[in-house]
């Protein structure tokens, strides 16, 4: 299934397929994802995580852009808090969502 995102202006941005969820693979793997994004045509990929996937999420953009993608740069970085119900109840983690294009 492939959902569109509307940019400010109503145009189509993204598709759910853009999109990085980094976890606890290991790195090489998202790198390899976001590298075939954009061998797939993509102008634009967004690699996101949260609370110790973070660290490795950014290793992720710094892999694929300074080793395999010479046309690619970063465009923007946004940090947030998500606030999860858990068994003890609310819980706080930090996220992080890089955007890459040409």
């Amino acid at each position: 299934m492939r959902v569109s995102l509307l940019d400010p202006q109503g145009r189509h941005s993204m598709t759910d397929d853009n999109i990085i969820y980094v976890g606890n693979k290991p790195v090489m793997n998202y790198v390899l994802a976001v590298v075939t994004q954009f061998n797939n045509g993509a102008d634009e990929v967004l690699i996101k995580a949260r609370g110790r996937a973070i660290s490795r999420a950014v290793d992720v953009e710094q892999i694929a852009i300074n080793r395999f993608l010479s046309d690619v740069m970063t465009k923007k970085i946004e940090t947030s808090t998500e606030s999860l119900s858990t068994e003890t109840g609310n819980t706080n983690v930090s996220a992080i969502e890089i955007t890459v294009g040409k």
